[in-house]
């Protein structure tokens, strides 16, 4: 473990670090990393217990939680660093940048109980890898060198190299420097957009059904049943005007 030279990365990383004392007293990212290289070496010797109730401690003064039994390289930066959770078989490279709110969990995996216990379930991430705010990498996977994962997008998959990670879930937009889809999908407006068309059927369905009927008893038609048709005619009015706000809300999604 080299501080001088964490200390160095972060005033290299992060612009709002003005002198190596204000790392020290002020930077709880600091902070998790110097007490997790002592809780590890406590884990790798196998006092397991002192290790984590080391990590603990260390949860507690900076709100980032750090399994000891996570391997973790050199020059890494936690910026911010509330709530972010890094599990125990976890294995993070060189040059590695998390934000707060990151979650390298063990995914469906950590379901299972003592079952996977020993066994590897958490992601493996690569040299140069900057992980944004508040995301969630799951699993037994791995995150290529020097990729860049979007805040809030959830990464389930293996990541190639040289990348950009966007979306729930996490799809990859570019790769070595070319963009890969033409759109990221919106899958709440395309949800909308469905349930949209089927509202259109079955609007169109029902008049037909009211056109049918009221050719069948013409000439029979009561004053309520007059009172209902204008009804029915101030409600499909509401309806067209719903249409219109989900029009524009497509549109914005789409833009």
């Amino acid at each position: 473990m080299s501080i001088p030279e964490e200390i160095s990365n972060i005033l290299n990383t992060d612009p709002a670090a003005r002198s190596w004392l204000e790392v020290v007293l002020c930077y709880p990212g600091f902070h998790a990393i110097v007490t997790h290289r002592l809780a590890h070496r406590l884990w790798q010797l196998h006092f397991y217990t002192a290790a984590r109730f080391l990590s603990h401690i260390a949860r507690v003064f900076t709100g980032i939680e750090i399994h000891p039994g996570a391997t973790i390289g050199r020059r890494f930066f936690i910026d911010h660093g509330m709530g972010v959770v890094i599990g125990e078989t976890a294995v993070i490279g060189d040059d590695v940048v998390l934000y707060q709110g990151v979650t390298l969990g063990g995914g469906s995996a950590a379901r299972q109980g003592s079952l996977t216990r020993g066994t590897k379930r958490h992601p493996t991430l690569g040299n140069g890898v900057v992980v944004g705010s508040n995301a969630e990498v799951q699993g037994d996977i791995t995150i290529g060198d020097n990729v860049m994962v979007a805040s809030g997008s959830i990464v389930l998959k293996d990541v190639p190299p040289n990348s950009v990670v966007v979306g729930v879930p996490g799809r990859v937009i570019y790769h070595e420097g070319k963009r890969v889809d033409d759109k990221v999908r919106d899958i709440e407006a395309e949800a909308i957009k469905t349930l949209k068309d089927h509202l259109v059927r079955v609007e169109k369905q029902v008049l037909q059904l009211v056109k049918s009927s009221s050719q069948f008893g013409a000439g029979h038609v009561s004053s309520s049943e007059q009172e209902a048709a204008t009804g029915g005619a101030e409600s499909n009015q509401d309806s067209e005007e719903g249409m219109e706000a989900v029009d524009v809300f497509l549109h914005g999604a789409e833009s």
